[in-house]
């Protein structure tokens, strides 16, 4: 509408000329709605409401008298209540463009104040209860003002003198020496952890070469052992043919002992067995014969011993048997010898040795001495204890 007035959501409209005024005015502010302005009979102006901000770099003394060079912001704005508005509207209105000017000289008187009763020490190290003692030291003033300070805050504290440098000296040496120290050791620590690191390279470096060269070695080996796998298979095949060769020559050699065997060896013993058993016999043959010579030698001269005995005997007492037996006794040794070279042309075989020559020549002897018995005991007329014929071994 034409004479419809709106202000901005951060302004305050201030209508004078009405004689309905709501507050304790000359004009009547109007903030967040419209409102009809009269031409001529009334004036609308407006009030920024919005936010400002002032710098503020002032050269303050220290309670120590030491000169300082203070850097501070203070950000500020007209108050929303009525009477804010109005008192900022009596002061500002027609220089609202000098507002953070105007304000900023006050904050820095304040700030003068309160850094005269500080000592460098306490701005440094407090600079916030600085500000607060600012803004408590202000508060009344900007009140009526109409002013609402949000903040305020020191930005730099510059000392032509040196005094903070110097301040700072020690703990800035000691800040220095440890942080020397921590290079230091940092350092240390990096020259450990590349030490370390060159040396687990240098130990993968090794372990990787050996093992290239293991790996070098096994390939060679296995090529090596593929280039004489053919030499080595035929010398293989070779020594097995060898081998066979050796076990068929001497399968063979075995086959041609056992032939030499069956047709030497056997035959050979058992002639050597013939002749050792001929030679037994021809042994025992002669011995046979020397003993069977002596026995009967020693038999004929007793029996002609007591054949002359009895001989004589009988001629002298007249016997005829005794005379016929004499005949046979001078006969007993043609027929002793005859019956000797009978058993030396015979094949006997004497199991039992000397004593089966001796046994068998007393048996062709005692065959004789048996006829002589017998004799004499049917012919003799001297039997029942008058006259015997005594013959040696024999019983009457």
């Amino acid at each position: 509408m034409l004479f419809w007035q709106v202000p901005a959501p951060n302004e305050a409209m201030l209508i004078s000329g009405t004689k309905r005024q709501a507050q304790a005015t000359q004009f009547r502010i109007v903030t967040g709605h419209g409102s009809f302005v009269l031409p001529v009979k009334q004036k609308a102006r407006m009030l920024s409401l919005a936010l400002r901000e002032a710098e503020i770099a002032e050269d303050c003394v220290t309670q120590q008298g030491i000169r300082l060079s203070v850097r501070a912001v203070c950000v500020f704005k007209v108050g929303d209540d009525a009477v804010s508005i109005a008192n900022a509207a009596r002061r500002f209105l027609s220089e609202q463009e000098r507002m953070e000017e105007l304000v900023g000289r006050i904050f820095a008187g304040h700030l003068r104040s309160i850094v005269g009763g500080l000592t460098v020490e306490q701005i440094i190290r407090e600079r916030n209860r600085v500000a607060q003692e600012v803004m408590a030291g202000s508060h009344s003033e900007m009140e009526k003002l109409g002013i609402v300070v949000d903040a305020l805050q020191i930005q730099e504290i510059e000392d032509a003198t040196g005094y903070i440098n110097n301040l700072a000296a020690p703990h800035a040496a000691a800040v220095a020496s440890q942080a020397r120290i921590a290079q230091a050791k940092a350092d240390q620590e990096a020259t450990e952890r590349e030490q370390q690191a060159a040396a687990l390279k240098a130990e993968y470096e090794r372990d990787t070469a050996i093992k290239r060269a293991g790996f070098l070695a096994e390939t060679e080996q296995s090529n090596a052992r593929a280039a004489q796998a053919g030499p080595l298979a035929q010398a293989r095949a070779s020594h097995e043919v060898i081998e066979e060769q050796t076990a068929l020559a001497q399968r063979q050699a075995d086959l041609a002992a056992q032939r030499l065997e069956g047709e030497v060896g056997r035959p050979a013993d058992a002639e050597a067995y013939r002749q050792r058993t001929l030679a037994e016999a021809a042994r025992d043959r002669a011995k046979f014969e020397a003993d069977g010579n002596a026995y009967t030698e020693r038999t004929l001269a007793q029996a002609q011993a007591d054949a002359n005995t009895a001989r004589a005997l009988s001629l002298r007492d007249g016997n005829q048997e005794l005379i016929a037996a004499n005949r046979v006794v001078e006969n007993l040794p043609a027929l002793a010898d005859a019956a000797a070279r009978g058993m030396s042309g015979a094949s006997l075989t004497v199991l039992n040795g000397t004593e089966g020559v001796n046994q068998l020549a007393a048996g062709v002897v005692g065959q004789g001495l048996a006829i002589l018995d017998a004799l004499q005991n049917t012919k003799n007329p001297a039997v029942n204890g008058k006259s015997s014929l005594r013959i040696p071994g024999r019983t009457p």
